[in-house]
């Protein structure tokens, strides 16, 4: 399994993506153990079919994309002759269709509410508000928030520069004067002494960097705090502060090339996405409905 994820990283597979292939594989492997199976010549389609059977309560996405995955390394072991059988043919094909959702958002009034909830009297306040900061004011991704290093941060020309974690692509952000004083102002009374590159780091020892399900805590936390109500439909992650960032920028009539840039976004095709949250955009599109004769109304009356 170990060979088959090196061999999916020669084709530019991103770090989120190997993690999400070793869950599944992790789960893959468990239920081999329980059965007894510790070598691939034991691996058969009553058992896999079997495998399959049990993904049934798992979401439609995640049991679409465990049996993608799984699908994938039995055809990697039938092609290096490791199985006479190609086994990836015994994995059904699901019906799952990825359904474009609209992005989630908070308004601005809900952004300040959060932010205002923070306490940041205390070492741990000023931590999670520098980093709510930066993901609502320049919409950093989680994982490049958690991984953000003192070079990063180039206080003489007030930029945030780094390369994205998911994309590899370098992004140059404006170090807004908000954003650099929450960050001094736990860099001098809030971080504990560390030799770590990292510029966020847990409040306990051990003193290690943070990572993106702990931002995403910190975030859920602080909107309950701040009493703002979210529903199933609305995430509730520090990804759902990036995304209102962009509709910001479209209320303000960003250029959508901009908003790309802003958000680190490969091309514009990403960006466009986020059109669909532009309701003042969108209602000038809205056609006038045709009105409808009398005679219409009248022909049906009497059915």
């Amino acid at each position: 399994m170990l060979s088959y994820i090196e061999y999916r990283k020669s084709y530019g597979l991103s770090r989120e993506t190997v993690e999400e292939y070793k869950r599944n594989f992790q789960h893959f492997l468990n239920y081999l153990n329980v059965n007894g199976i510790t070598t691939l010549n034991l691996i058969n389609q009553h058992l896999l079919l079997n495998y399959v059977n049990q993904l049934g309560f798992f979401t439609h996405y995640t049991r679409h994309r465990n049996l993608s995955v799984i699908k994938g390394y039995l055809r990697y072991l039938y092609d290096q002759g490791l199985t006479e059988t190609d086994f990836s043919r015994v994995i059904p094909k699901d019906k799952y269709i990825k359904q474009p959702k609209l992005p989630s958002t908070y308004s601005k009034e809900e952004v300040k509410a959060l932010l205002a909830a923070i306490d940041r009297s205390s070492p741990k306040g000023k931590r999670d508000y520098a980093m709510v900061l930066i993901t609502a004011l320049l919409g950093l991704r989680a994982s490049d928030v958690c991984n953000l290093t003192f070079e990063n941060i180039q206080w003489e020309k007030n930029l945030i520069v780094l390369n994205q974690q998911k994309t590899q692509v370098r992004i140059e952000l404006p170090l807004l004067s908000e954003v650099g004083e929450a960050i001094i102002d736990y860099l001098k009374y809030g971080r504990p002494s560390s030799e770590l590159p990292y510029i966020f780091l847990h409040v306990t020892s051990p003193y290690d960097r943070l990572n993106r399900s702990t931002l995403h805590s910190i975030v859920c936390f602080y909107l309950r705090r701040a009493d703002i109500h979210y529903e199933k439909q609305r995430k509730h992650g520090p990804h759902a502060l990036r995304h209102s960032l962009a509709g910001v920028l479209l209320e303000k009539k960003t250029p959508l090339p901009v908003i790309s840039e802003v958000l680190g976004h490969k091309n514009t095709e990403s960006t466009r996405l986020y059109l669909r949250i532009d309701m003042n955009s969108l209602r000038q599109c809205a056609l006038e409905v045709p009105p409808v004769s009398h005679s219409f109304y009248e022909r049906w009356s009497g059915r």
